[in-house]
């Protein structure tokens, strides 16, 4: 049976697997020691390939968390990688593995991830969201990834919101800003800690916001919560359709989905799907 590697680059981490049909067959993963230097990040990645390649590997794909020209698979200023300006990495993992190789923004890999093998099976339009430290997103529509010029359709996070960007609110950061984690308060607000729940409620109606400039900018089907915040989403889903009722087109909301991804390794498999 066909393999597929699938490549998810992090800041700090690469995490690598091999993919057989629809499930994860082995799982590697590496530091990307980014501070020393953009040369030393490729090696790790050319290790982790190394270690997952087999005689039936037809493909690999590799999600990255910057700008990508997914034509000729150049990677652009990837901020949290030191001297990766501009690096034209499908020509290179191609060189050395003779293998195709495909390259994609991660927020997009993660809503092709979802098309190819979660919930997006069941919408032909539809974004994928990625919610943790930074917010991502990547469009399908007609069942296929929205082809733009520089992997930046989708990136909601960076829309102009209050006294900055809509990331600070619906990303980890938030937390921070009332000395905490997304991870501590979601767990005392189990616990029915008013103080936490007051939290989860502001943070609803950020991210309300959020949903509202996705229905507005391409009305899709459903949009897929992913990332590690995702986890919690039993614990704002009802907090944000309350915010949702004074969408000036409510028939829109009434007929969209908002779900919870249930991929495991979604940016893995997410990766991998680049190669179908």
């Amino acid at each position: 049976m066909e393999h597929i590697i699938g490549i998810d680059l992090g800041g700090t981490t690469i995490n690598g697997g091999l993919i057989e049909g629809e499930s994860l067959v082995k799982h590697v993963v590496r530091n990307t020691e980014a501070e020393i230097g953009g040369a030393t990040t490729l090696k790790h990645i050319k290790d982790v390939i190394r270690l997952l390649q087999t005689p039936e590997t037809k493909g690999i794909g590799i999600g990255v968390p910057s700008v990508v020209d997914s034509e000729k698979g150049i990677v652009y200023q990837v901020q949290n990688i030191k001297e990766w300006e501009e690096v034209h990495l499908k020509s290179i993992i191609e060189k050395e593995f003779k293998i195709p190789t495909y390259i994609n923004n991660d927020a997009n890999c993660f809503a092709m991830g979802e098309r190819i093998y979660g919930l997006g099976r069941n919408f032909e339009n539809f974004v994928g969201i990625t919610l943790g430290t930074g917010v991502g997103g990547g469009i399908i529509q007609k069942g296929e990834l929205l082809h733009d010029n520089n992997c930046g359709s989708g990136e909601y996070g960076e829309m102009p919101y209050k006294d900055g960007i809509l990331e600070e609110y619906c990303g980890s950061f938030f937390f921070t800003k009332h000395n905490t984690t997304g991870y501590d308060v979601m767990r005392q607000a189990e616990k029915n800690d008013k103080e936490a729940i007051q939290i989860v409620k502001e943070y609803s109606k950020h991210l309300s916001i959020l949903i509202k400039m996705i229905v507005l900018s391409v009305d899709p089907e459903a949009i897929i919560f992913g990332g590690s915040i995702s986890n919690s989403f039993h614990l704002f889903k009802e907090e944000v359709y309350n915010n949702l009722e004074n969408f000036p087109f409510p028939n829109s909301i009434k007929k969209l989905k908002i779900l919870k991804s249930e991929l495991q390794s979604a940016g893995i498999l997410g990766a991998g799907a680049l190669c179908y």
